[in-house]
């Protein structure tokens, strides 16, 4: 049998990249020597850096996005994804893939459209409860779609709900080495906080104010963002700008702070980790969030609403009661899809 080639396209945010990343792990578990490209944005964070840890060769390239407001940015970008396609020809017609997988990010659409150009089977996956623009687009180009909600079945009426692929290694995480790795105490309770892939400014100003008192009942994993670290590492306090390797400090974490994306959302579905959900603004990370937050299965604070004394008093009452934490991690765990990777590579092979 000839040996496969699949290129991974999107990203933009470390959400629309790992469950390409769960995918990849699935695909390399079934036949190893298959062969991968990722062609990602110029700009290339976070899905550079994962693609890196997981040894996968990267291609950038230029790369628009559609938007649907005002903007003199709209005058310039359709220049970029004119050139972006050209490049996606190029890359293509060199790499002579057999299949190309997308979970959004606007740097697919230029690609996806390329492959279909080539008569390349185009897999898409929907992860968002509201679809973005580019997978709308995308999905007259799809081959199959897949998806990670029931409710988007009214958008793609043709999309098979699996649910949203999980990165295996998350689930061996070890808290003697979160503790070595990450100078922590063993009996103090650990909170982690996310801001998404590139972070949160409001998020990392309302930890700050908040650190005072929180240290005194908790340690901090902070995840802040590209050039947005807010203080040194002090006290009960570790901050990092990025990290692509977070299997050991969710074992360690007793609560998660998130933004609302549905990468993060599934990785804590899997573990179970009880969560205070902060959706970005605006964006379909609200509607993601409150489908959990309806299902009792996760907390959620508006970004609007969020300051610092609210934060305290949230995590200090999940601290307080044990009860309350085990029952979020109950219903967040009846929200997973195990097999959401299994279904989609089956899906894919069966295609191409």
């Amino acid at each position: 049998m000839k040996q496969k080639r699949i290129i991974i396209t999107g990203g933009g945010t470390a959400g629309s990249t790992t469950p390409l990343l769960a995918l990849f792990d699935e695909i390399k578990k079934r036949k190893p020597k298959t062969e991968f490209l990722f062609i990602g944005t110029r700009k290339g964070m976070p899905e550079k850096r994962l693609a890196k840890a997981k040894e996968i060769k990267y291609k950038s390239i230029f790369s628009g996005k559609l938007r649907r407001y005002l903007s003199f940015k709209n005058l310039l970008d359709p220049f970029k994804i004119i050139i972006g396609f050209f490049q996606s020809l190029f890359l293509i017609k060199k790499f002579k893939p057999d299949a190309i997988l997308e979970a959004g990010g606007f740097v697919a659409v230029p690609v996806c459209i390329a492959g279909w150009f080539f008569k390349i089977p185009v897999f898409l996956h929907q992860l968002d409860a509201k679809p973005g623009l580019a997978n709308k687009i995308l999905s007259f180009f799809a081959t199959k779609i897949t998806l990670s909600f029931k409710d988007l079945k009214k958008h793609f009426p043709k999309g098979i709900v699996t649910g949203t692929p999980v990165r295996k290694e998350i689930l061996n995480g070890s808290k003697e080495q979160a503790i070595k790795r990450f100078n922590l105490k063993k009996d103090l309770k650990t909170i982690l906080i996310m801001g998404g892939g590139t972070g949160s400014s409001h998020i990392n100003k309302v930890v700050l104010k908040a650190l005072p008192k929180l240290n005194k009942v908790c340690q901090v994993i902070h995840l802040t963002g590209k050039g947005k670290l807010i203080k040194k590492n002090d006290y009960h306090y570790r901050a990092y700008e990025f990290l692509s390797d977070l299997k050991d400090i969710y074992k360690m974490a007793d609560i998660v702070i998130s933004r609302a994306g549905v990468g993060a959302i599934s990785e804590l579905s899997v573990l179970g980790k009880p969560t205070i959900f902060i959706p970005l603004p605006n964006s379909p990370q609200e509607k993601n969030a409150n489908i959990f937050c309806k299902n009792k299965a996760a907390i959620c604070i508006k970004d609007d609403n969020l300051n610092n004394s609210i934060l305290v008093k949230e995590i200090k009452e999940l601290l307080k009661q044990k009860g309350k934490r085990d029952k979020l991690s109950l219903n967040l765990k009846k929200m997973n899809h195990p097999k959401a990777s299994l279904e989609i590579v089956d899906i894919i092979f069966e295609n191409i």
